[in-house]
């Protein structure tokens, strides 16, 4: 429980629920804005994609020396992959660009396909991406119509689980470790079923120790930081 303002300048742990079309950015920008006119450093550890919602660390003052920590903890996220097409950012962010035939997918092949993704994989992040080339985020690039050669990563997959099928939509369950990207795991897994898949809908439910279900609204936190200020004397 945070009684005083200045308890963030020493430094706090954030648990955040970043809302749909959000940035992480855009978290933390307004979380920032809260503190004003208080001058305090606020970093998230490690960053979600507009299109995705769920749990954001969010470190303030002192406690930002720590996220690479955080942002080194293995991930659990949920969500839906959507079978039969692609599109180049490999979610919903860009329109359907490839259709393909799955008459002959089964429940079976969906969930055979599955194990080649459990262990330490090679990963190319997608084109529409805010990996840095050039001191430039690959999805200003993609934006432009540039062409990058991206570079592969390694990344562990520790779990992979199908959670429910409704063809072309899967749901699903990944625990992995950080930098994985989902939306290039959907799109190779795709590529497995000799077929082809994007990202409709992710959700990060955990982060290290730390769960979904103990995060906190945006605005919420919001204005609980509002009216400590309006309770902290000198916060300049």
């Amino acid at each position: 429980m945070i009684n005083n303002l200045h308890d963030f300048v020493e430094g706090k742990l954030l648990l955040v629920n970043k809302p749909y079309k959000w940035t992480s950015f855009d978290v933390v920008g307004k979380i920032r804005n809260a503190f004003k006119p208080l001058k305090l450093k606020v970093g998230h550890a490690g960053t979600l994609d507009p299109l995705a919602s769920g749990l954001l660390i969010i470190c303030t003052g002192k406690m930002t020396k720590q996220i690479d920590t955080f942002q080194a903890q293995e991930k659990e996220y949920t969500g839906t992959l959507v079978l039969g097409a692609t599109t180049p950012s490999y979610d919903l962010e860009t329109a359907e660009d490839g259709r393909f035939d799955i008459s002959d997918i089964t429940e079976e092949k969906i969930l055979e396909a599955t194990k080649q993704f459990i262990g330490e994989l090679q990963q190319y992040p997608p084109a529409h991406s805010a990996v840095k080339v050039d001191g430039e985020r690959l999805y200003e690039k993609a934006r432009r119509g540039e062409e990058v050669e991206l570079r592969a990563r390694t990344v562990t997959i520790n779990e992979f689980e199908i959670t429910g099928m409704a063809l072309p939509e899967v749901n699903f369950r990944v625990v992995c470790s950080k930098g994985t990207y989902i939306r290039s795991l959907v799109h190779d897994f795709g590529k497995a079923l000799n077929n082809g898949a994007y990202l409709s809908r992710l959700r990060r439910t955990r982060s290290g120790d730390y769960k979904i279900e103990d995060a906190r609204e945006v605005m919420e936190l919001v204005n609980s930081i509002r009216e400590l200020k309006l309770n902290t004397p000198n916060v300049e």
